[in-house]
């Protein structure tokens, strides 16, 4: 049975993946049934749009793959704490699961909107955080 480090290590690799473009390094996945059914990473740089977060770009395509707006079977594995926007969208979605590896304490839902995920959303914090959390410092210190 594949567990939440498992699929938070594939955000990961998402995340790299924005980093090396030169985007904000988070990275995304969606879980069905224990199968990757999205990946994504942050393209707000890349398609010239704000709300290009990982996030967003992952629910999209699982609910392209799906064939629904719900993802209330699904699990999201996200590397950073989700904004308010894209909290919003994970609860808009219904999402089972939030699981996120870094707490963002400058921009991350829990400060601004800590009610805004769906009441049956479970959240598991700090899966990765370490690795999690190195990648953005590398970001942000590769850009000073």
């Amino acid at each position: 049975m594949l567990d939440d480090t498992y699929f938070m290590k594939q955000a990961l690799v998402e995340a790299q993946k924005a980093f090396d473009r030169g985007e904000i390094p988070v990275g995304a996945i969606v879980v069905s049934k224990e199968r990757i059914i999205a990946r994504a990473h942050n393209l707000t740089e890349t398609l010239n749009d704000v709300t290009a977060h990982a996030e967003m770009q992952a629910i999209t395509a699982a609910a392209n793959v799906l064939g629904g707006k719900y993802l209330n079977e699904c699990t999201i594995y996200v590397t950073v704490e989700p904004c308010v926007m894209c909290a919003g969208a994970i609860a808009w979605a219904q999402t089972a699961r939030l699981v996120f590896g870094a707490e963002d304490e400058k921009r991350g839902y829990q400060k601004y909107a800590p009610d805004a995920l769906h009441p049956k959303t479970v959240v598991v914090k700090g899966i990765l955080k370490e690795e999690c959390a190195t990648l953005m410092k590398s970001f942000f210190q590769k850009r000073r």
